[in-house]
């Protein structure tokens, strides 16, 4: 009778250490993607943009567009080459309120701080919030949906503090 207990207990509690171990795996594996989009702002870099998008990337940017891959990675090509002649900075970082994956998905919505020229007089910062999904091709995380809105200049540094650390993974862990 009490194998019958027993054995059961001991299996539910390796296959939830195998569960919550493989989550914490995979929001490790999407931070790497994460920090090449803080490092392609940062270097005004568009390849690493470029790198972490899928082909096949649908990108929707303020409710009011829908791009394809080749042209969201030619805006940014445009831009950060425009900045780095206008000697503008930039610096982005994200905070979460939802991750969500598992084995080859991720579904990741939180909010963006942009800001520009930092520490200087013409200092700007912007903020938004964000959903994107990712899925793992050829074993990396690649995004395939990325959506951004200001939802009408209504997001702000107190949503952004709101929001967890990239880096608080027990927020997400079941």
């Amino acid at each position: 009778m009490i194998k019958r207990i027993i054995l059961p207990l001991v299996f539910l509690v390796f296959t939830s250490t195998t569960m919550y171990a493989q989550k914490a795996d995979n929001l490790k594996a999407i931070n790497i993607v994460w920090a090449k989009f803080y490092k392609a702002f940062e270097t005004l870099d568009y390849t690493l943009m470029a790198d972490i998008h899928s082909k096949d990337l649908v990108r929707v940017s303020g409710g009011k567009r829908i791009l394809d891959y080749d042209t969201y990675i030619n805006n940014y090509k445009v831009g950060f080459e425009s900045d780095k002649k206008a000697g503008q900075t930039s610096t982005i970082s994200l905070r979460f309120f939802e991750r969500i994956s598992n084995e080859f998905t991720a579904s990741e919505r939180g909010i963006y701080k942009l800001v520009r020229n930092k520490g200087t007089d013409n200092e700007q910062a912007y903020y938004g919030q964000f959903h994107v999904v990712l899925k793992k091709i050829n074993d990396e995380w690649k995004i395939t949906m990325d959506y951004d809105s200001s939802e009408s200049g209504t997001i702000d540094e107190d949503d952004y503090k709101k929001a967890f650390a990239i880096d608080d993974f027990d927020k997400f862990l079941n």
